[in-house]
């Protein structure tokens, strides 16, 4: 039997939301995590249950497309510097950390008091 489109996509999400989920599983510090498109579209996300969310949906959405935005700009530096590994965005309350593989980004924010960021990274990268 041929998938369409359709099933593909489909099939794709579900992939895409079953790594959010084991992402999710690696640490209680880890707060969100989500998949974007190039364009900053969400193509799922998942938020740890226990906790409230720090952005309002607008806020999340002009997030999502600085983010889509810078990693569209970065990939002309890649000759030049190398693949990206990993991008670490430190703020007051919460680490940022994005990544990106096959034009998809993924988007984990992780507790500021975590002290094996490092560690989650090397993870999330089994996983994706």
């Amino acid at each position: 039997m041929v998938k369409t489109p359709a099933d593909k996509w489909k099939n794709m999400i579900t992939k895409y939301k079953k790594q959010c989920q084991s992402i999710l599983k690696l640490s209680n510090s880890i707060r969100y995590v989500g998949i974007i498109n190039v364009y900053g579209r969400t193509l799922t996300g998942i938020i740890n249950p226990n906790l409230k969310p720090l952005l309002k949906s607008e806020h999340l959405k002009n997030e999502f497309f600085i983010v889509s935005t810078l990693m569209s700009l970065r990939k002309d530096t890649s000759v030049t510097f190398g693949k990206l590994e990993h991008v670490i965005l430190q703020h007051q309350k919460v680490i940022l950390v994005i990544l990106n593989k096959n034009n998809i980004t993924y988007y984990v924010s992780i507790n500021k008091k975590e002290k094996g960021v490092e560690k989650i990274i090397s993870l999330i990268k089994k996983i994706i």
